[in-house]
C-alpha cells in the first residue's frame, strides 16, 4: 500500500500558511478597494513558500525507510547549489523588476500571456528534470514499503501527475506564445484556419491522453518526449485558429491551464505549496473562462473551435460607410456633457491604445465640478484581457465608487443624458440583440443606445471591432460621431470645457 509521508511537520506547516495567504490574495483581488492588500498577501505567500523551499533544498532532507512504517531523515547542506538558486533568483527579480517598471499599461494581455508561457515552460523544465533524476528531487514524499527498505520509487500516481503536469505546461507555453505574438501585431488577429484542424487536434489529443495512460507501465525516454513534443504541438494548433474577438477568454483560459501545470507538478514533488497555488490558479482561471465566454454569448467549446472575427459582416464595412451618419467636434461634444445630469463613459480599446485614461479623468473631474454626475460603464471583455479597463482607470486614480460592471449600469443608460463610449466598438453594438444573423448575436452588450445622446469616440468610419463587424450604434439618429485620436480628442474636450 503506498503512503504519502510529509518531509517534515514545519515544512507543512509554513507551505500552509503560504496557501492560506494565496488565498486570501484572490479574495483581496476580488475588489480593487481591497486590491493592494490581496496583492500584499500574495507577496507574503510567496516570500513563504520560496525561504521554505530554499531552506529544505539547504538542508537536504534525505528521507529512506530503516523498516515498514519508520523514516529517519538525514541532513545534507549544499552550498554551491544554493548559491545557484540565489543567483537564477535574483537574475529573474532584475528582469521582472525592470519589466514591472517599463511596461506600458496598453501592453499588459501581452505580458500576462508572456508570464503564462513562462509558467508553462517551467512546468515543462521541473518535469524534465524530474524524470532525468527522481532521486534528487525525493518525488513522492511518496515512499512504498513494497519496494523494500531504503527505496524510494515513482509509482503510477507520480507519472501520471508528471504526464499531466508536462503536457498542460507545454500546452501553455506555446498557446501562451501565439497568443502573445497576436496581441502584440507580430501576427495576424484574424484566425488561421488549417483545413482538417478538429480532426487534427482531436487525433494529437488522443494520442497524448493515450501516452500518458502508458507512461504509467512503460517509462521509457520516448513515451515521456513524445508526450511533451505533441504538447508544444497542439497548444500551437489550439491557438492559431482562436480570432482576436476572443482573446479576453485566450488569456484567462492560458491562466487557468498554467495553474494546473503547476499543481500536476505540486503532485509529482510532493510540495504542497504547489498544489494549492496551482489549485487557485487553475480553478480561478477556469471560472474567469467561463464569465468571459458567458458574457460573450460563447461556449468554451466554440472558442476552442476558432473562427470568431474571421471574416467581417458583408453587411458592415464598406457598404455600412455609405449609410447616413453624423459628425460632431470636441465642442459640440464638451456642450453637450456640461448640460447633461448624467454622464456614462464606456471605455473601451481604443482608449488603451491612445493611452488616454488620464485625459479621461480629467475630463471627468471637470464635470464634476459643474454639477455633472459621472459613472463609468465596464463590459467584462472590454479590451484584450479580463479586467483591462479597470486596471487602466486605476491607474488614472478613476475613484472606486464610479467604475460599474455592465450588469450594475446597464438599466441606467435609459436615463443617462449622454454615453460617451471612447473606443469600445463590439461591447455597445445593437446588433448583438437584434440581428441574428450577426456572429455576436446574443452577446450581452451596454445598452448605449438607450441614451438621449451617444458620443462616439473612433478614428475613422472605416474601421471595425475585433469581430469584424460594423457597430449599427454609429448610424442612430442621438449618435454623434467624434473621429480622432481619443486621446487628442479628449484632451480637445477638456479645453473647451475650461
Amino acid at each position: 500500500m503506498h503512503e504519502v509521508v510529509p518531509v517534515n511537520p514545519w515544512v507543512a506547516l509554513a507551505y500552509l500558511i503560504a496557501g492560506v495567504c494565496f488565498i486570501l490574495a484572490l479574495r483581496g483581488l476580488s475588489s480593487p478597494a481591497s486590491s493592494r492588500r490581496g496583492n500584499r498577501f500574495g507577496m507574503a505567500g510567496m516570500a513563504i513558500a520560496v525561504v521554505t523551499t530554499l531552506i529544505v533544498h539547504g538542508l537536504g532532507f534525505d528521507l529512506t525507510f530503516t523498516e515498514p512504517r519508520a523514516l529517519t531523515s538525514t541532513l545534507e547542506f549544499d552550498p554551491a547549489s544554493l548559491i545557484e538558486i540565489l543567483i537564477a533568483i535574483a537574475i529573474g527579480a532584475g528582469i521582472g523588476l525592470v519589466v514591472a517598471r517599463r511596461i506600458a499599461m496598453t501592453a499588459m494581455p501581452q505580458l500576462v500571456a508572456a508570464f503564462h508561457s513562462l509558467v508553462g515552460l517551467a512546468a515543462v523544465l521541473v518535469a524534465a528534470a524530474a524524470f532525468l533524476n527522481p532521486q534528487a528531487f525525493h518525488i513522492a514524499s511518496v515512499i512504498t514499503p513494497i519496494a523494500g527498505p531504503n527505496i524510494v520509487s515513482i509509482f503510477p500516481v507520480s507519472r501520471i501527475e508528471m504526464g499531466l503536469g508536462v503536457a498542460i505546461g507545454a500546452i501553455t507555453f506555446s498557446g501562451s506564445v501565439i497568443a502573445f505574438l497576436k496581441l502584440n501585431g507580430n501576427m495576424s488577429g484574424a484566425p488561421i484556419l488549417l483545413p482538417g484542424r478538429h480532426i487534427i487536434n482531436l487525433g494529437t489529443l488522443a494520442a497524448i491522453i493515450g501516452l500518458i495512460a502508458y507512461f504509467t507501465t512503460d517509462q521509457s525516454g520516448w513515451v515521456f518526449w513524445t508526450v511533451t513534443a505533441l504538447s508544444f504541438l497542439i497548444g500551437f494548433l489550439l491557438i492559431i485558429p482562436i480570432g482576436g474577438a476572443d482573446m479576453p477568454v485566450v488569456v484567462s483560459m492560458l491562466n487557468s491551464y498554467s495553474g494546473w501545470a503547476a499543481a500536476a507538478m505540486g503532485f509529482t514533488l510532493g510540495n504542497t505549496a504547489m498544489i494549492i497555488t496551482g489549485a487557485l490558479v487553475g480553478s480561478s482561471g477556469a471560472i474567469l473562462s467561463y464569465i468571459m465566454c458567458r458574457a460573450m454569448n460563447r461556449s468554451f467549446i466554440s472558442v476552442i473551435a476558432g473562427g470568431f472575427g474571421a471574416v467581417a459582416d458583408t453587411s458592415g464595412g464598406g457598404q455600412a460607410i455609405d449609410r447616413p451618419w453624423k459628425r460632431g467636434s470636441a465642442e459640440d461634444a464638451a456642450f453637450l456633457m456640461e448640460q447633461a445630469e448624467l454622464v456614462i463613459i464606456v471605455p473601451g480599446y481604443g482608449m488603451a491604445v491612445a493611452q488616454a485614461q488620464h485625459a479621461l479623468r480629467e475630463m471627468a473631474d471637470q464635470l464634476k465640478e459643474k454639477g455633472v454626475t459621472v459613472k463609468y460603464a465596464i463590459h467584462p471583455v472590454a479590451g484584450r484581457m479580463p479586467g483591462h479597463m479597470n486596471v487602466l482607470l486605476a491607474e488614472a486614480n478613476v475613484p472606486y465608487d464610479e467604475v460599474f460592471e455592465l450588469e450594475d449600469i446597464n438599466s441606467e443608460f435609459a436615463q443617462a443624458d449622454v454615453a460617451f463610449v471612447i473606443g469600445a466598438n463590439d461591447v455597445t453594438n445593437p446588433a448583438a440583440k437584434t440581428d441574428k444573423s450577426s456572429p455576436i448575436y446574443g452577446m450581452p452588450v451596454l445598452d448605449v443606445e438607450k441614451a438621449k445622446t451617444v458620443l462616439f469616440v473612433k478614428r475613422s468610419m472605416g474601421g471595425v471591432g475585433y469581430a469584424g463587424v460594423d457597430n449599427e450604434l454609429f448610424y442612430r439618429d442621438n449618435t454623434m460621431m467624434l473621429l480622432a485620436d481619443a486621446k487628442k480628442m479628449v484632451e480637445e474636450i477638456v479645453k473647451a470645457l475650461d
